[in-house]
């Protein structure tokens, strides 16, 4: 199975004064480039490479520190610790300063290709619009990321100078969320159903529209989107929820969109084995535990056949995704036990560690995960189909079937299906209550809290270590959607560019 190498050298940047600032320091002539095939595959591979950002999606389930389910206690990989207990502000630092740079570095590279492509000899017709289609979906991804976690921003759909970039305003969300579309439906137009792992496809673009449009809660599109990822007769629930998240059935049947990612000294490994596990160095394990679940999230977890919880022994009867995504006390990661042989970082005190998107069968070296990050996957999106069938109360019944094929068809997952005949109340609760749990530790939940406008409810809510003992408040004075629901804009650029206005509150 041969993976896309995403490195671009010719657009690596110098060092810039601003994030809107990022033209190469050696500029790219056609006389030295866009000269063949060759060239035109590395521009779009380049684009493809800043997917791997920690702060667009190479953080993968660290995100959920974003929220109540996980806590981040080592500072330095992003701040999230700041976004999930409502501490952030303009120079945080990390995804604040982060996101935002990485998402224009994509949308430069996009809009540099956009500029160039014709210039190529001899491209046939086919592989120009299936690029065409991987960038067209790259810079959708880029805007939609930015304009959901920042709300208004500039709108650049040309290659623009440094003077231009330090004058720029901010475009009205509607603006960007309409371009959004636009590239999107471009993206579903000139891709193939079918490509080389690591490639974009028609159903990963028809899904991320998909998700743009669940974002917005604009529920007929939901529908029609899920039904056209469905209808392409190409993805299904893989058999194992354990197997899901493991190398070797990397690539499977539900798999709509993945970031790839290969071992070796390329820099194009994850960080997930180095940052989620514990570390057991006698035995060569170096983790961090950068972010680790909480008792919040466990707790979540709901009984094999809905009876109470049982404190003496809390692990036994349960959903079997806990045991699938949640390290906990008693059980066996790669042989060891935990937290009595394998122990989490010095530093993390909770008590719990990440199971899922850790390799379990193979020895990882640190930032050299190979296992591939799923941004979509065929359950979310039947989840999705099943909660816009859920708010337009069009069909119940057929949502909770939905719901109830995720718990019960895999082999490893088999829970009480949910009854028929719920009001559109406790089925927006069920929705939920499964879309929070089967994709736990998977970057989601953060921008559900936020759509679902259900922040107020959560918090303030208190994270406990392993003792007890109280780790921290995540936004002790509570939650402001007109606030929290957005970052605010970072500091470097508002002291560069006096067209930019911060968010309010902030």
């Amino acid at each position: 199975m041969r993976k896309i190498y995403y490195s671009f050298l010719l657009l690596i940047l110098s060092s810039c004064e601003s994030f809107l600032d990022i033209t190469p320091g050696d500029q790219i002539t056609s006389g030295t480039f866009w000269e063949s095939l060759e060239d035109a595959e590395m521009a779009v591979n380049g684009v493809y490479s800043v997917l791997r950002s920690g702060d667009v999606y190479g953080y993968g389930g660290g995100m959920d520190a974003c929220t109540p389910n996980a806590y981040q206690w080592a500072w330095w990989e992003g701040d999230h610790m700041s976004v999930g207990n409502g501490s952030v502000f303009s120079a945080s630092g990390g995804i604040v300063d982060g996101r935002w740079g990485a998402c224009y570095q994509g949308i430069y590279r996009a809009n540099y290709f956009f500029e160039n492509i014709d210039k190529v000899p001899g491209l046939s017709e086919s592989v120009k619009n299936r690029m065409l289609g991987e960038v067209y979906f790259l810079r959708a991804i880029f805007y939609d990321l930015l304009v959901r976690t920042y709300g208004d921003v500039p709108l650049i759909t040309s290659v623009i100078s440094a003077q231009e970039a330090r004058s720029i305003s901010r475009t009205d969300k509607e603006t960007i969320w309409k371009r959004v579309f636009e590239d999107f439906d471009k993206a579903i137009d000139l891709l193939p159903i079918n490509a080389e792992i690591g490639r974009i496809t028609k159903g990963a673009a028809l899904g991320m529209k998909m998700k743009s449009k669940l974002f917005r809660s604009e529920w007929n599109d939901v529908l029609n989107l899920c039904n056209d990822v469905i209808s392409l007769n190409k993805y299904s629930l893989f058999p194992s929820y354990k197997g899901l998240f493991q190398f070797e059935n990397e690539g499977n049947s539900e798999t709509v969109f993945a970031i790839s990612f290969m071992a070796g000294k390329f820099d194009q490994g994850s960080y997930f084995d180095r940052g989620f596990q514990p570390q057991n160095i006698a035995n060569g394990m170096d983790g961090s535990n950068s972010v680790a679940p909480t008792q919040i999230l466990v707790d979540k977890y709901e009984t094999l056949d809905g009876s109470p919880i049982d404190p003496e022994n809390p692990y036994v009867n349960r959903d079997p995704r806990l045991d699938f995504t949640v390290l906990r006390p008693g059980a066996y990661f790669q042989g060891q036990l935990y937290p009595i042989e394998i122990q989490n970082h010095a530093g993390c005190k909770l008590g719990f560690s990440f199971r899922k998107y850790l390799i379990e069968t193979m020895k990882v070296e640190p930032y050299e995960s190979p296992l591939d990050y799923m941004v979509l996957r065929y359950a979310d999106v039947l989840l999705c189909k099943s909660e816009a069938l859920i708010e337009l109360n069009s069909n119940i019944d057929e949502a909770i079937s939905i719901v109830n094929r995720i718990r019960t068809e895999r082999n490893d997952v088999k829970l009480l299906p949910i009854p028929m005949g719920l009001s559109q109340e406790d089925a927006r609760k069920k929705l939920r209550h499964e879309r929070e749990i089967e994709l736990a530790l998977e970057g989601q939940f953060w921008d559900d809290i936020k759509r679902w406008n259900i922040g107020y409810s959560i918090y303030p809510c208190t994270v406990v270590g392993a003792m007890g003992e109280i780790l921290e408040v995540k936004f002790p004075n509570g939650y402001n959607s007109k606030k929290d629901n957005l970052l605010p804009l970072p500091a470097d650029e508002l002291a560069l560019n006096s067209s930019l206005v911060q968010n309010p509150y902030y």
